[in-house]
């Protein structure tokens, strides 16, 4: 049962109220949105988004834990959006390509971004052909890291030049977690799973 279940807040459509509330309960049975952390979103269209709503956990969500909000994070319905909205629709409205964003805390992306620089060098992962564009393992990628800031508008505007430059990973907020996005949910868990393996044996390979 949802933790602060809730009446349905709005009347979304199917696709992608089932799209973000089997994403949650995939991440959550990994260990990457503990507690209530994390946040998921599906683009409805051109100006607006299915986001889960603030204080739901990923692994509980159903029809009630799912609002809409327009492009610049305001509530199209009676529901709290959670404070990241902003870094959602931050990549919505630069990426018109995207159409689904996940946000997720795992222990190797946290601990990871708390002991690196302002990146985390993957170099000859087999899994890196997993991501767009790559064709060999022979390669590195760089998945860059910003400071946290409980500022979103600020922290959005230091993320910024790097998403118009063109990110091939995602990025990590340092203490916090990992923003990743494709065109579909589907590809979005994928690129995720991807990314997320990559973190873990960097963490493995750093305790040898």
């Amino acid at each position: 049962m949802p933790m602060d279940a809730l009446a349905p807040v709005a009347t979304l459509p199917a696709w992608a109220t089932e799209a973000i509330v089997g994403a949650g309960r995939r991440m959550d049975a990994r260990g990457w949105v503990p507690a209530t952390a994390g946040n998921i979103s599906v683009r409805l269209g051109p100006d607006r988004i299915a986001i889960t709503r603030s204080g739901t956990h990923k692994g509980y969500l159903d029809e009630t834990s799912v609002m809409e909000v327009d492009l610049e994070g305001r509530a199209i319905t009676p529901a709290k959006p959670s404070a990241e909205t902003g870094l959602h629709c931050q990549l919505y409205r630069l990426l018109p390509q995207v159409g689904a964003v996940l946000h997720g805390h795992s222990v190797a992306g946290t601990v990871l971004s708390m002991r690196s620089g302002h990146a985390i060098r993957f170099e000859n992962y087999e899994i890196l052909k997993a991501f767009e564009g790559q064709t060999t393992h022979a390669t590195a990628i760089d998945l860059p890291i910003f400071d946290n800031d409980q500022d979103i508008p600020r922290l959005a505007a230091a993320v910024e030049p790097a998403i118009r430059a063109g990110l091939p990973l995602g990025y990590l907020i340092r203490g916090h977690g990992v923003y990743i996005w494709a065109n579909t949910m589907e590809t979005a868990l994928a690129r995720l799973e991807g990314l997320e393996f990559l973190l873990a044996c960097e963490l493995e390979r750093r305790k040898l």
